[in-house]
């Protein structure tokens, strides 16, 4: 008795089979990949662990001598813990306040025309063109004679120049998806602009602002170059800059480095979970409701 032949799943349309060496050669790119981009972050985690002679040796080592002697003097024979809660303060000052001027400017931009529109776009665009090194010199004669050299106040001002910009442009182009009826609505019901921002539409931007936060953040807690040109003691300095005081020019101290780098990345790390979940609960909401 013959056996009936099960019916051949149907491909979906545009899928064809994969041939095997496609395969391979898809899977072996792809974990490649995945070395390059994972290998020099598992060798810093682990480095972090290791005394400083087992990091030069050329003896391939990965849990031998572990210890976390690295971590202790880092966090208790440095100005590390000092370091450390500069970069929050100017951090968190920096992401709060260009928050608001760049939400602020987009929510005008996008709703009101008012003389210097445009341009004040432009300019926007414009200063995206600029590497950092070029606007240190100017900056840095702003700030001297405002007499914040080697204050927190002059790493605050220096990172918005560099955020606000880029950040009012986006939140822009999100407000402008958002339907002014939504606008017209509030204020029949009696609120003001700023109302009407706060209230309204500030809420349903809610996942373009998690990412602006995002990238203002990671803008004051990992930038250099404006803190190595406007500090100048050792007490204010920022986590990024302080790193480099464990590479002396004769005697790199790699233990203590890798050591300091994964500390640096934790509150990074958390700052990025906690955006992600305000972005993704802000998508949800918005596509959920009518």
């Amino acid at each position: 008795m013959a056996q009936a032949r099960r019916p051949a799943q149907a491909r979906g349309p545009g899928r064809s089979r994969r041939s095997p060496l496609k395969s391979v050669l898809l899977h072996g790119t792809l974990i490649l990949a995945s070395l390059i981009a994972v290998g020099p972050i598992a060798w810093v985690l682990l480095s972090s662990l290791k005394p400083g002679y087992a990091i030069q040796s050329s003896e391939l080592t990965l849990f031998r001598d572990t210890t976390l002697a690295n971590y202790s003097y880092v966090l208790t024979s440095t100005n590390f813990p000092r370091w450390f809660l500069n970069s929050v303060i100017v951090a968190a000052f920096t992401m709060g306040i260009g928050i608001f001027l760049s939400a602020t400017t987009g929510y005008a931009v996008s709703r009101f025309n008012f003389p210097g529109r445009r341009p004040l776009m432009m300019v926007f665009l414009v200063t995206q063109m600029f590497p950092v090194a070029i606007l240190i010199v100017p900056i840095y004669t702003i700030m001297a004679r405002l007499g914040l050299i080697n204050t927190m106040p002059a790493l605050i001002i220096a990172y918005l120049t560099i955020a606000v910009p880029f950040c009012a442009w986006m939140l822009k182009g999100y407000f402008d998806s958002i339907p002014t009826s939504l606008d017209e609505a509030a204020a029949l019901d009696g609120c003001g602009p700023f109302a009407t921002f706060w209230r309204v539409v500030l809420p349903l931007a809610r996942p373009a602002v998690a990412v602006t936060a995002f990238y203002t953040f990671l803008t004051a807690w990992g930038e250099v170059a404006y803190a190595s040109a406007f500090i100048q003691t050792d007490n204010k300095f920022t986590l990024a800059y302080g790193l480099q005081q464990f590479v002396p020019q004769f005697n790199p101290q790699w233990e203590y480095l890798t050591a300091a780098a994964v500390l640096v990345t934790v509150p990074a790390g958390l700052v990025f979970f906690v955006a992600q979940k305000h972005l993704v609960s802000g998508l949800t909401a918005g596509g959920t409701k009518g």
